[in-house]
């Protein structure tokens, strides 16, 4: 069997306040703007880091997908509230650095940096919006 040349083009996580998620992405965390799109008192934002410009993350409004019932959006809305809704890893060669960033801007600290028992040093912190971000030490 023959390998796909297959990449990772975009991943989506949710935004609750553009302003806040813009300020935590890019500020914060350093990535760029790729886009900025508004569409019925929606915006979704396209960022990533400088140095990859073929991945990127859209941060996009939950509520702009179709055909989820009340009972789905609200349950959404409850798990974000909680930050159990979504995750993403990210990678640094300065872990320590990275924290301290992060920390200063106010993000909510789960977890500071760690050397976990599986053979990692991270940080988990939450974005705007409650997702969980943690950001491994790359070796």
């Amino acid at each position: 069997m023959t390998a796909m040349d297959i990449t990772i083009h975009a991943s989506f996580l949710p935004q609750t306040d553009p302003d806040a998620a813009l300020a935590f992405y890019r500020d914060t965390l350093g990535f760029e703007v790729r886009n900025d799109v508004g569409y019925g008192g929606m915006r979704w934002i396209t960022v990533g880091p400088a140095d990859q410009p073929g991945t990127s993350i859209v941060l996009y409004p939950p509520e702009a997908n179709p055909g989820k019932t009340d009972e789905e959006r609200r349950a959404i809305a409850e798990m974000m509230a909680k930050g159990t809704y979504a995750s993403i890893l990210l990678a640094t060669a300065d872990l320590d650095g990275a924290f301290e960033r992060v920390q200063a801007s106010g993000a909510e600290v789960v977890q500071e940096p760690t050397e976990q028992p599986y053979g990692v040093r991270d940080c988990a912190v939450r974005d705007p919006a409650g997702t969980l971000v943690r950001i491994q030490e790359r070796r």
